[in-house]
């Protein structure tokens, strides 16, 4: 009975002493200070900012005065470490309890695609040290740059043409941008922008957006053929783009429309047709092509042309065309207005005519009959009645 009782006794005392050597030894193997964050590995694009809540646990018996400093960062990550929105250099923790400080980290613009490793590490009293590994991956290639592209940059027209060109405006930054746009254009040249309906001179643009900017180019009288460049250059502190615009100046266009001997006037009878001899003269650089002639008559009045149209018309050259008029026969005598257009493609021109309306002879002759006829009656009349 006794044997039985000492056994027992014997193995209270050794299960006591496992349990007592366990606890130690499971406090031995935890850590006196530990590091704890819920997302040490994120992705994220170039430009972004990582901000990490980090736990900073004290399983010691004694205050831990925490220091921290980054390993493995590259030098152009920039990071700040906070704790109640302060920079902090040293962090006290009480045994048993934890504290929180906030970790942010700038991920450059220029970066490549992949994954980034670094460390915050928390150095204790009594050299007790914590690791807080993170991973971040970079799931782009990064840039700091400005795109000023446009689908058409080259454009060809005559002097007198006005020319507008599309681009677009790209901010490959993680930042808003505000861009002054101008141009170096030659002398006499005018360059305006527009973007959202108005004419501009800077724009903003979202980080990573596009801003449709139009480009109005005017070349300035007198231009000469030839191909002219146009440098435009969309600017901030820190990034610009620049993009060269190309117009072919392919030539001048006038015409002149007049007759041989420059009179424009003439005059007609009522209900007949007169002959005009016209001259079309190209007065600029450029072949004109396709010159069409109308005529803009009083009611009644028809206008032929002979020939209708002019295939081509060298620069300098004149070609003849004769103009038949016929007249309204009931036009009254009088002056009357007729318009003659000479239109190309590229250019047109008109003169004014004065028409200057005669009666026929034979309606002036009977109306001198009339008036005769009339006086005659008169005379009679005096001379039947005038003695009573």
């Amino acid at each position: 009975m006794n044997n039985r009782r000492g056994l027992r006794l014997l193995l209270i005392t050794v299960l006591g002493v496992s349990l007592i050597g366990l606890g130690q030894m499971s406090a031995l193997a935890q850590p006196a200070l530990e590091l704890f964050t819920p997302y040490p590995g994120v992705s994220v694009t170039p430009g972004e900012s990582l901000n990490y809540e980090i736990e900073v646990i004290n399983n010691g018996s004694g205050i831990q005065f925490v220091t921290f400093r980054i390993e493995g960062l590259a030098d152009d990550w920039n990071y700040h470490l906070t704790a109640d929105g302060r920079d902090i250099k040293r962090l006290s923790v009480r045994p048993g309890q934890s504290e929180t400080v906030y970790l942010q980290v700038d991920v450059p613009l220029q970066i490549d695609k992949g994954e980034y490793e670094f460390r915050l590490v928390g150095s204790g009293s009594g050299n007790v040290r914590a690791v807080l590994p993170i991973t971040v991956d970079v799931t782009e290639e990064g840039t700091y740059r400005t795109e000023l592209t446009s689908e058409q940059p080259n454009m060809e027209g005559h002097a007198d043409s006005n020319f507008t060109f599309k681009a677009s405006l790209r901010n490959r930054t993680a930042s808003e941008q505000l861009y002054s746009l101008s141009a170096d254009a030659p002398r006499g040249w005018q360059v305006r922008f527009e973007s959202g309906g108005q004419h501009v001179t800077s724009v903003n643009v979202d980080p990573n957006g596009v801003q449709d900017i139009n480009i109005e180019v005017n070349p300035p009288e007198g231009i000469t053929d030839g191909t002219y460049t146009i440098p435009i250059t969309a600017a901030t502190s820190g990034t610009k783009a620049t993009l060269e615009l190309e117009v072919v100046i392919t030539g001048t266009y006038d015409l002149v429309v007049s007759t041989p001997s420059e009179r424009l006037n003439f005059d007609i009878t009522a209900g007949r047709s007169k002959t005009i001899e016209l001259e079309v003269t190209n007065q600029g650089t450029a072949d004109l092509r396709d010159i069409s002639l109308e005529a803009s008559a009083p009611v009644n009045w028809e206008v032929s042309f002979e020939p209708e149209r002019i295939d081509v018309l060298p620069p300098g050259e004149s070609a003849r065309v004769r103009a038949t008029v016929t007249a309204d026969q009931n036009a009254l005598a009088g002056d009357y207005v007729l318009n003659i257009d000479a239109s190309a493609p590229e250019v047109s021109n008109s003169a004014s005519f004065r028409a200057t309306v005669k009666t026929p002879l034979l309606w002036g002759w009977i109306g001198i009959l009339i008036i005769a006829g009339v006086i005659g009656g008169i005379g009679y009349l005096f001379k039947t009645y005038g003695r009573r």
